[in-house]
């Protein structure tokens, strides 16, 4: 593999990052953000640090060789370990037995990694190998055991936490079960990737040479799973957002023509106050739907429930549904409200409506934003305010 097929997942894993950081710095106390950052950062970093050229600069800068080789292999024990105890603390439970697990695997984990230093520090690696330590080093004393220990390590890591998932997802569903079904595959990659590894040290004991299988399909299978894990984590935690935002766009942009309409009204009073140029779609659409409230207590003064009548009937015999009839009804009455109140006619003029009236607008504003956009009844209502002439030629009645 090039330094990019390493250096490429350590930065997507860092970009996974960077996007849970704020929730980070928010809910720092909660063990499960604690969890999902601590994965993807050291996802990240046994990338990093398992690419060559971080290797070469490592070793160089300790002043001895291999010294990578247990720094990289304790950074991915953290790292299944992690994984693990962030699927016990997503999936819950009662709050005993989820401490009493979580303390199980950090402790044995914890002491892979120091029995993975305990056997470096004993064994005999003179020469640097960047990328088939593994399988050079498969018959050294003390290193042989280092190797075992963490691919077994791994392996366990990956096994246990491919069950977990499978399990919990054939038991949710929505973006959980998607994002579970994710880490099964990724966690697949994974178990492939220690398998092969393992399988390329055991050929090495018996004389053969697999060496293809440790320094080039399974890192290749490590470099797939990485996004999974990424992916995976954060799809049921970002997923949501994401949808709740591009729903909150559309409905943004639905409602810009009752935001225009009714900001004629008034030209030189915006309906709302400015907001940073980066607010979210859902500010943006809180914005939007708090001027447009403000806009129709602005015009209700001037809403004719004639207007409205009037439309409505147009509506219907031009073979909209009630529900549209209704809508583009209301849509003419705040069309018309509008431009009365822009030439400043008097407010008496008009039969006022009741607050029901006035509630059916507001509770409705995307069709009635819809209304004003495309229907021929209500832009004949903006243009009179009075006569409301039929769509299709036909006549509107009187």
């Amino acid at each position: 593999m090039d330094s990019s097929d390493y250096y490429i997942p350590a930065v997507a894993t860092l970009i996974g990052l960077a996007v849970k950081l704020p929730g980070l710095v928010k809910d720092w106390r909660d063990p499960l953000v604690r969890s999902v950052c601590l994965v993807i950062a050291l996802g990240g970093a046994g990338f990093f640090f398992a690419a060559p050229p971080t290797i070469t600069a490592v070793n160089e800068a300790t002043g001895t060789a291999n010294f990578s080789s247990p720094l990289v292999y304790g950074i991915i024990s953290a790292f299944s370990a992690a994984c693990l105890l962030l699927i016990v603390h997503w999936r819950g439970g009662p709050p005993e037995h989820v401490r009493s697990v979580s303390r199980r695997w950090q402790a044995g984990y914890a002491l892979v990694v120091v029995m993975l230093v305990v056997l470096f520090a004993l064994g005999d690696a003179p020469v640097d190998r960047h990328t088939d330590f593994d399988t050079y080093y498969a018959t050294t004393p003390f290193i042989r055991e280092m190797i075992v220990l963490y691919l077994v390590a791994h392996m366990t890591a990956a096994l246990v936490t491919t069950v977990l998932c499978w399990r919990w997802a054939l038991q949710v569903s929505g973006w959980l079960r998607a994002g579970l079904w994710i880490l099964v595959l990724g966690w697949l990659l994974n178990l492939a990737f220690s398998g092969f590894k393992l399988a390329a040290v055991a050929a090495r004991w018996a004389g053969q040479d697999w060496g293809a299988l440790s320094t080039t399909l399974a890192p290749l299978l490590s470099a797939l799973s990485a996004p999974c894990a990424t992916v995976g984590f954060l799809m049921p935690l970002v997923g949501p957002w994401v949808v709740a935002n591009w729903r909150a766009a559309k409905t943004y942009r639905k409602l810009r023509s009752l935001w225009r309409e009714l900001g004629r009204a008034s030209p030189r009073t915006p309906l709302a106050g400015p907001i940073p140029w980066y607010s979210s779609p859902q500010v943006r659409l809180t914005q939007r739907e708090a001027g447009i409230q403000d806009g129709l207590s602005l015009v209700a003064p001037w809403f004719d429930t004639g207007v409205r009548t009037r439309a409505r009937a147009a509506a219907v015999a031009a073979g909209h549904t009630d529900d549209e009839a209704a809508r583009i009804g209301h849509a003419a009455m705040v069309a018309a409200a509008v431009r009365a109140a822009g030439r400043g006619l008097p407010t008496g003029s008009r039969g006022r409506p009741d607050h029901a009236e006035i509630s059916a607008v507001r509770t409705a504003p995307v069709g009635v934003s819809v209304a004003l956009r495309s229907s021929p009844i209500v832009a004949a209502a903006r243009e009179s305010g009075i006569a409301v002439p039929a769509e299709d030629g036909e006549k509107s009645p009187t």
